[in-house]
């Protein structure tokens, strides 16, 4: 483990990366959200921004009937524009061809898009939803990709996934940061969502299920249990890696011990600002 000289600082709201960070390496998510070490841009990561924001345009602007294909690139276009500039894109690297290929890629998921949805059917009453609410003593967050009211008034929470579909006996456990936001929508809008939607763009499979009593309670109960074990680690600074396959996809190899032996066990705590 790594130990520190004294208790570090809480970061101040509960999301469900952070959530999913902390199970899956405290560690990881000590020099995530605590230390705040950089992470290099990933290309996927990009790219994943580049379509939500295409797809956050789309539906933020015009009237439905005019949510077409063609404007869906127009969006990707004005996307890329806000993006292309950005540090996180010249992290990248990419040369003139990159870029082009980079842009043609988000273009095929945003194609795909279509197949699985018809937008002009859709009824969206929250983009990039930020909903917020104090919950056994912490701020719970969440940033709902699209919230959708039905005819009948019920909602459902729509995320959108760049990456590969899981296996189907993976499936339901990508889930749980749904089941994260329909709990935020029942604490903040005062109604439970019908349903909890995920949307693969590369491989076209959409996901859904439908949030319960014993799915919230079971939420509820999850991440109160990981809330009191990121205190315990705060106050005593034991932050222990957890050696996975993910070893292999994360940022902070050089700072593990787990990874680079020679690594010092112990860090200095330091002030830190709060995680936002």
């Amino acid at each position: 483990m790594i130990e520190t000289a004294g208790p570090l600082e809480l970061p101040s709201t509960l999301t469900p990366s952070k959530l999913s960070r902390f199970i899956s390496c405290p560690l990881s998510f000590r020099f995530a959200y605590i230390d705040r070490l950089a992470e290099p841009a990933n290309p996927h990561q990009v790219r994943g921004t580049l379509v939500h924001r295409a797809l956050q345009l789309l539906y933020g602007a015009g009237r439905p009937i005019e949510r077409t294909p063609e404007q869906a690139l127009a969006a990707l276009d004005r996307a890329w524009s806000e993006l292309s500039g950005t540090a996180e894109v010249g992290e990248l690297g990419l040369d003139e061809q990159g870029e082009a290929a980079f842009v043609r890629e988000a273009q095929t998921l945003l194609e795909r898009y279509f197949d699985l949805e018809d937008p002009t059917e859709v009824r969206p009453v929250g983009l990039e939803l930020d909903l917020r609410t104090r919950v056994g003593g912490v701020e719970w967050r969440g940033i709902i990709d699209r919230l959708d009211r039905l005819a009948d008034g019920e909602f459902v929470v729509v995320d959108y996934k760049t990456g590969r579909a899981p296996r189907a006996d993976h499936a339901q456990s990508r889930l749980g940061a749904l089941h994260f936001y329909a709990f935020l929508c029942e604490q903040v809008l005062g109604r439970r969502p019908r349903e909890v939607r995920l949307i693969y763009l590369r491989n076209q499979v959409v996901i859904s299920q439908a949030p319960t009593d014993q799915s919230m309670r079971g939420l509820r109960q999850r991440a109160l249990a990981v809330w009191a074990a990121i205190e315990r680690a705060c106050g005593t600074g034991d932050f222990r890696p957890n050696p996975s396959r993910l070893c292999s996809y994360c940022a902070f190899q050089a700072q593990c011990p787990a990874m680079a032996p020679s690594v010092p066990v112990r860090l200095e705590a330091k002030a830190v600002a709060a995680a936002q």
